[in-house]
């Protein structure tokens, strides 16, 4: 298992493994709040499998629709967290790591939704694709559509699945640039 955060010289081997890129919406500031989730699978470097569901979160509270757009309506008849979770896990079979623009808050989320639906949550590491921007790259700032522009990455910023997209390309464009080419992304 490589975790590029760990061994940034290393970024060819991933093409070789799994991963799963995840990007969570909320509803409000609580954790457990998600409306939106989409996840991409990466095997051998290549993107093999999108998701998008809309969730319906334990609150009819929407406190961030200008930012993302979702409303309660469009997700009151969706499922819960426990009731979609278990046939979005089956993307993390066999997973080396899970990639996210800011990966705490994303690993917070699940937890958070994890726990609210008595379910245990993956024990697969976090991988930090502002992390990976910085160090690999020096790119500064590194929210995800400045990420995304330095790199050329399509984006429609805070559509879970364009954001989890665009950091499993993140991901592979880290994985796929010599040393000598890092900075002549610009």
């Amino acid at each position: 298992m490589l975790i590029l955060g760990q061994n940034v010289d290393a970024g060819k081997k991933i093409m070789n493994d799994i991963f799963v890129a995840i990007d969570f919406e909320t509803a409000d500031r609580c954790r457990d709040s998600a409306c939106a989730l989409g996840m991409v699978r990466v095997e051998s470097g290549k993107i093999v499998q999108k998701e998008h569901r809309f969730i319906r979160p334990p609150r009819k509270h929407f406190e961030f629709t200008y930012i993302h757009g979702i409303t309660w309506d469009m997700v009151a008849s969706e499922p819960d967290f426990r009731e979609l979770w278990p046939s979005m896990k089956s993307l993390l079979n066999g997973a080396d790591f899970i990639a996210a623009h800011n990966a705490s808050f994303d690993r917070s989320v699940l937890n958070a939704c994890c726990e609210k639906s008595d379910i245990l949550p993956p024990s697969i590491p976090f991988e930090c694709t502002v992390t990976l921007a910085r160090k690999e790259f020096g790119i500064f700032p590194t929210k995800l559509p400045d990420v995304c522009r330095y790199l050329d990455i399509p984006l429609n910023h805070h559509d879970a699945l364009s954001d989890a997209r665009a950091c499993a390309e993140i991901v592979i464009a880290v994985s796929s640039v010599s040393e000598t080419d890092k900075h002549s992304f610009k």
